[in-house]
Parts: C-alpha cells; sequence; structure tokens
C-alpha cells in the first residue's frame, strides 16, 4: 500500500485511460469519479477498480468513445443512450445535461440506457451540488441483496443518493446502498481475508454468515425495507430504460469480460428556489448542520455527525496525507 497525492493520481489515471482507448471526456469522468471516491474514504468504489474498468475496456464490454443520443421527447424528462460508455461518463454527462435543462425548467430527469458500472452515485449528485443544484442519483447493479422471506438474491445493491448545496461547505449528501454493505466490502474482505461484520452477508443457504468466500447476497437495511428500495430503483433503472432487470443483467465479475452491461441509471436534478431563494436554503442547510452536531453525543469524546460527514473529514486528511492504493495499481499507473 502507497500513499499518492490525489492530484497527481487523477493526472496518472486519466493518462492510463486514454492509453488503453478513451476519449477526453471519458477518462477525466472515470479518473475524477475514482479519485473523489477515494479521497472520500469509500475504497470499494474507487481507484482498486480501475484494473477492472481498464480490463473491461480494453476486451470491448465497455465503449471508451461513446457517440451518446439523446432522445428529447420531453422538454424535462429526457432519455440518454450512452453506447455502452463508462458509467462515470455517462453520469457525468447526464448531470451536464440535467443542470442545463434545470436552470430553464426548474427540474429535469435523465433516463440512462446502455451504460456500465457508475461507481459511487455521489459522484454526480456531488458535481450538481457544488453548482447549487440538489440532485437524486440511481443505479442498479447485478442481483445480490437478498429477497424478502427468500433464500437467493434477485435485485441489485441498487444505491440510492441525494446532494444538496450548503452554505460554507461541502454539500450535504447521502449515498448509500440498501445493504449494510456493499459488494465491493465482501470483495475485499476476500482480498485482505478478513471476516465480514456479523449479519450483513448469507450464504446459499439464506444462512448469515461472517466468511466472505461463503457470502452469496447481502441483507437489506430494515430486512424488508432495504429490499423494498432495491426494487424501487430497480423499476427507475430498468423498467423505464428498457435495459435489464435482476437476475437478467450481466455480472460485473462473474460474466464474460467482453459482455456489454447493458446498465441503466436515473438521475433528477433541480433548483432549489421554488418557495425559498438559494441564499436562505444554504444557509438554514447550514443551520440544520451545526445544530445538529452540537447535540450531545451519547459517549464522551465523540461527535454527532450528518450524513457526509464522514466522507469530509477522510477527505480533508487524505488530501494533506495521499490517498493510499495497492500495489497492483501502483504499479499499473506508475510503471517504468
Amino acid at each position: 500500500m502507497k500513499l499518492v497525492d490525489h492530484k497527481i493520481l487523477r493526472s496518472k489515471t486519466e493518462s492510463v485511460l486514454k492509453k488503453y482507448g478513451s476519449n477526453e471526456f471519458s477518462a477525466k469522468s472515470v479518473s475524477k469519479g475514482l479519485v473523489e471516491t477515494s479521497l472520500r474514504g469509500v475504497d470499494s468504489h474507487g481507484i482498486r477498480l480501475l484494473p477492472h474498468y481498464l480490463n473491461a475496456l480494453r476486451n470491448g464490454r465497455i465503449n471508451g468513445e461513446p457517440k451518446f443520443k439523446i432522445n428529447n421527447k420531453y422538454q424535462a424528462l429526457i432519455g440518454l443512450d450512452a453506447d455502452n460508455a463508462f458509467g462515470h461518463a455517462a453520469g457525468y454527462k447526464s448531470i451536464e445535461i440535467g443542470m442545463k435543462i434545470a436552470e430553464e425548467f426548474g427540474i429535469a430527469a435523465i433516463s440512462v440506457m446502455n451504460s456500465s458500472h457508475p461507481g459511487a452515485m455521489a459522484s454526480f449528485s456531488l458535481e450538481a451540488a457544488r453548482k447549487g443544484f440538489c440532485s437524486f442519483s440511481f443505479t442498479h447493479a447485478d442481483s445480490l441483496i437478498q429477497s424478502f422471506r427468500g433464500k437467493n438474491p434477485f435485485f441489485g445493491t441498487n444505491p440510492i443518493c441525494f446532494a444538496a448545496p450548503r452554505k460554507n461547505e461541502e454539500p450535504f449528501c447521502v449515498d448509500m446502498a440498501p445493504t449494510f454493505i456493499p459488494w465491493n466490502k465482501v470483495l475485499q474482505s476476500r482480498e485482505k481475508k478478513i471476516p465480514l461484520e456479523s449479519n450483513v452477508a448469507v450464504d446459499n443457504n439464506g444462512i448469515p454468515t461472517e466468511n466472505p468466500f461463503n457470502a452469496q447476497s447481502l441483507i437489506g437495511i430494515g430486512n424488508y425495507k432495504g429490499f423494498a428500495l432495491a426494487a424501487m430503483v430497480e423499476v427507475l433503472c430498468s423498467t423505464m430504460s428498457g435495459m435489464p432487470f435482476g437476475p437478467h443483467i450481466s455480472s460485473m465479475y462473474k460474466s464474460s469480460i467482453k459482455e456489454k452491461r447493458k446498465l441503466g441509471q436515473f438521475y433528477l436534478v433541480f433548483k432549489n428556489d421554488i418557495n425559498v431563494d438559494n441564499e436562505y436554503f444554504q444557509e438554514t442547510l447550514e443551520k440544520m448542520t451545526n445544530e445538529l452536531r452540537n447535540q450531545e453525543p451519547a459517549q464522551v469524546g465523540e461527535k454527532v455527525l450528518m450524513p457526509n460527514d464522514p466522507q469530509i473529514i477522510t477527505s480533508k486528511e487524505r488530501v494533506k496525507e495521499g490517498i493510499p492504493i495497492m500495489d497492483n495499481v501502483y504499479d499499473l499507473l506508475f510503471e517504468k
């Protein structure tokens, strides 16, 4: 494990992506998304995924030079055919389109088809929030969440993200899977040969297991509630986009690396000044944040935190100290 400055890491990542066949927009999108995700401490979806993405790019699963097609049947509801692009490229393109439309109509929805794994959805909602918009971001994934009362998974660990601008600091942001952990945490535990937390995953009989090698699916937060949230995201991302759903989605790791994944995403971008002005919105969110943080903690020495606070804290630390990256990724980026 080595520490690398985030600016250097982003530049090196962008260069490698171009070397493997990505165009300028795709390379910038993926490098930005991966490095920011690692900077925020979400290592499961960060720079560790670069070797997999490069392998998918080299073998034709991902199109590094997509020709985006826009379906503007409606003025504020847009369809985007991503042409099997990197999910990051599709995500940033969606937010770019969404902000432009929301500037005129107050709100925009973008339904994406023919995309691939987009990494952490916070990358896209934060992009909008830093420019004064509120945003929701959703994607579906291959089957990994245990079905309610079932042994096996049907829906994916379909994440939900929301971000909003906040005065004097980073945006408010919630980015979460409907499970206790993402599947990449299982993969990390396998890599490090360490046990999982209890009651986060089940084996092929639907029995909770702490052995990452026996884990077959993940337990939903609140059991039925997490499962229901995953189902909701599936409707937005597959039924609406025309992409495959649940078990019909090609697995990120188990299917052929040459097979297109045909994923969908769904984005909402909207203004916050319908009843109050933007300044009031951001100031009130700042006030809410400060009042919550000033609450008395349950344990001495701890602090009450808002969503995104742990990521903001980690980001500040890693800006100073560097982002930890695994040796195989370092060698890939800094090969002699």
